[in-house]
């Protein structure tokens, strides 16, 4: 299972985990302090990411969750100081929102090389209780390295994205990335999505790190999805069941 995951420096005390072997190009972020390390989602969970951070440090980690669906909080039984929004305390201990039969066949929805001795019929969406539970600009203090926590609704009730205005980090989860971003589920809200590109476009980004797919992506694309959303909204075409809108670099998915 040692490699599965890529890590990619960012800068000198931030690295990106990323599962590029699977359909979800899935993303994690490693953020280092003096005291203690942040990290920002924890995968799939089909090999074992708290080796993988070990492996960068040994400082006591938090494990801090965007939102709480089954490719983003597989690794969390890796770690013992787990935080989550307050909207998505449920989901995390004992109501999480699919069936396991979904979340297996979306795991296997495209042809993949799993780590050796990985069983995709055995696969568990992880479940459990958080130790911290955090509101809309919680702060997680690193020692000299500070991330807020903004509750950026839309893709599910709970999503949150972080940011450093200090590196101007933005990191996304599901709000935005290069790809179809998801609007379509019964726990989604096109509206809600909309308003929080929002709120992340008055930030000042200058660099957006991504829950999904390409790592190289600028912050004008916070724009251009801003725009696209007010566009369906102007349009009437900002409800669910619409289907899928191609904007090029992206896709809504509605």
């Amino acid at each position: 299972m040692g490699d599965w995951f890529t890590v990619e420096q960012i800068d000198g005390n931030t690295f990106a985990l990323s599962e590029y072997g699977h359909w979800e190009e899935t993303h994690c972020y490693l953020l280092l302090g003096a005291e203690r390390a942040l990290l920002i989602d924890t995968g799939l969970g089909v090999a074992d990411i708290g080796a993988v951070v070990r492996g960068l440090t040994r400082l006591p980690v938090t494990a801090v969750t965007t939102h709480v669906h089954w490719d983003h909080i597989g690794g969390h039984g890796c770690f013992e100081h787990i935080a989550v929004h307050e909207q998505e305390r449920d989901w995390l201990d004992g109501r999480f929102p699919l069936p396991l039969q979904v979340v297996r066949q979306n795991l296997t929805a495209k042809p993949c090389s799993f780590p050796e001795g990985f069983d995709p019929d055995g696969y568990q969406v992880y479940q459990g209780t958080p130790k911290e539970v955090f509101r809309d600009g919680a702060q997680f203090a690193l020692g000299g390295r500070t991330v807020t926590a903004l509750h950026t609704p839309g893709h599910s009730p709970g999503h949150c994205c972080f940011y450093e205005p200090e590196r101007g980090y933005l990191y996304a989860g599901d709000l935005i990335y290069a790809g179809c971003l998801d609007a379509f589920y019964p726990t989604t809200d096109p509206e809600l999505f909309f308003r929080s590109a929002q709120r992340i476009g008055m930030l000042d980004v200058k660099r957006v790190l991504p829950g999904h797919h390409r790592l190289d992506i600028f912050p004008a694309l916070i724009g251009e999805i801003e725009s696209a959303f007010r566009r369906l909204s102007e349009d009437g075409k900002l409800r669910q069941g619409g289907g899928i809108f191609d904007f090029g670099a992206f896709q809504i998915h509605i």
